[in-house]
């Protein structure tokens, strides 16, 4: 038995940690009746190094405490030290799952400092790039949430389909994984007929596959009782708490900055904005899976539409010039020079710009005083604020169906500890 001095000294311990003593009042002595749990950070059902201090009475979550920052990145202050367009291959280790997004969505903040604008090539590129990254980050998501609770096939069967989409970013970007693919002005190469090819090909197939998987787990009683009713999260609180992307529209909120605030050649595209009013993990599941397959709706189109034409917006002096004419001309290999060791000439001022990226509305908010390299950055990461909501979604549920809740709100920390 403990000394009632070493009580004292536990008790004290666990109320700084969850600093709320008026909490433990309410609900009588933790050592007693309750048990704090921590979930995490070394956790393969946390998506990442995401630690969860949890109140448990019984099996019950009465209380759920998410702590983040084991990542230690520091992404926001490292920008003041890199030239804009050093930054570019930062992005990509945001939410890594989607680099291409985080590229796009950096570049269009910067874009909109200088007051320039891709080519239309470019732009359309960049959206097919843009859903191809959308649509590799929820192949993990389903793969990981459904491994989660059980269901090992599908992981096995959405990684097959995203090894596609790494190998067609392969052939557009030179790498697989982190891309670095945008720039400032434009993108880095063009694609090419046998990458196009490749996404028509991948395009044609994939609705099939996502029907497999729909079929195996739709009608699935054990799949589908796990995640129905589960990690409720009200229209009202999805608002408050600031949430966004399939977290916000499961919970009855028509809101998509692709439609709502057009960017690229999105308002020259037809798509539909999967919503669902259940609020629980069953309808974070469905807007997904529908997403998916507006994802190939918007490539197929961006595929027959995309024109002719440069690849880089002709701004010799913000935007990096080809390496075939760095190469070949004395100006562009001087602008080359300037651009890389001194950085872009921005206007003073601050700009926000942001997408509709996989996890929700991913933001830059960029101060420049008119220096190569920003003043202050501020990236507004989804999966950072949608984190927030975990404590009101697990709040009455069972701790089994804390794996599930975390799924289905797809966080990567690496972006959350931005």
């Amino acid at each position: 038995m403990k000394s009632e001095l070493e009580r004292e000294e536990f008790r004290r311990s666990i109320l700084e940690a969850l600093e709320d003593k008026d909490t433990f009042v309410e609900f009588g002595d933790p050592l007693e009746s309750e048990m704090i749990l921590n979930m995490g950070p070394q956790h393969p059902a946390t998506h990442g190094v995401l630690r969860l201090l949890i109140r448990l009475d019984g099996e019950t979550v009465v209380r759920a405490i998410p702590d983040i920052g084991y990542l230690h990145r520091g992404y926001e202050k490292l920008a003041e030290a890199c030239t804009y367009h050093e930054f570019i291959p930062h992005t990509d280790r945001l939410d890594y799952l989607s680099p291409i997004s985080n590229n796009v969505a950096y570049v269009l903040a910067v874009e909109k400092l200088l007051g320039i604008e891709a080519p239309p090539r470019a732009q359309y590129i960049r959206v097919i790039g843009a859903e191809l990254a959308r649509l590799a980050s929820h192949l993990v998501w389903l793969g990981s949430m459904t491994m989660d609770v059980g269901a090992l096939t599908v992981l096995l069967w959405t990684f097959r389909e995203r090894e596609k989409i790494q190998d067609i970013w392969d052939i557009l970007t030179g790498v697989r994984f982190t891309t670095s693919f945008a720039r400032i002005g434009g993108i880095a190469q063009d694609m090419t007929d046998e990458c196009a090819a490749m996404i028509k090909e991948f395009i044609e197939q994939f609705p099939e596959k996502l029907g497999e998987v729909e079929r195996l787990l739709n009608k699935n009683r054990i799949f589908i009782d796990r995640i129905d009713g589960v990690g409720y999260l009200s229209r009202e609180d999805a608002l408050a708490m600031s949430a966004s992307g399939p977290v916000l529209r499961a919970s009855g909120v028509d809101r998509d900055l692709r439609r709502d605030e057009p960017y690229l050649v999105y308002s020259e595209l037809d798509f539909e904005v999967p919503v669902f009013d259940g609020g629980d993990s069953l309808s974070r599941y469905y807007v997904r899976l529908n997403e998916m397959r507006q994802s190939v709706k918007i490539i197929r189109q961006a595929l027959e539409k995309m024109p002719e034409g440069p690849i880089r917006a002709n701004e010799p002096k913000q935007v990096l010039p080809g390496k075939e004419r760095i190469y070949t001309k004395m100006e562009e290999l001087i602008h080359d020079f300037m651009l890389i060791n001194f950085g872009i000439d921005p206007p003073v001022g601050e700009v926000y710009h942001a997408i509709e990226s996989s996890k929700g509305e991913l933001g830059f908010y960029i101060m420049s005083d008119g220096t190569g390299r920003p003043w202050r950055m501020k990236i507004r990461a989804p999966s950072f604020m949608n984190i927030q909501v975990l404590p009101i979604m697990l709040r009455g549920q069972m701790v089994s169906d804390v794996v599930a809740i975390i799924g289905s709100v797809d966080p990567v920390m690496g972006e959350a500890d931005k």
